[in-house]
């Protein structure tokens, strides 16, 4: 199941870089890890937000 979580966050993270680097660029594996991690907070980040808002 965990495998699963990372390999769509690494994904998203991929298609984000994508647009911004080329695939074979030496340092998109690295930009990938920095979208894929700004992709995570993001989605945490929503999900506290909801469950913040669900507590009201």
């Amino acid at each position: 199941m965990i495998n699963l979580i990372v390999r769509l966050v690494l994904a998203a993270g991929g298609g984000l870089a994508a647009l911004f680097v080329a695939r074979d660029s030496p340092n998109f594996g690295v930009v990938q890890g920095m979208l894929a991690t700004v992709v995570l907070v993001c989605a945490v980040l929503l999900v506290v937000l909801w469950r913040w808002r669900k507590d009201e």
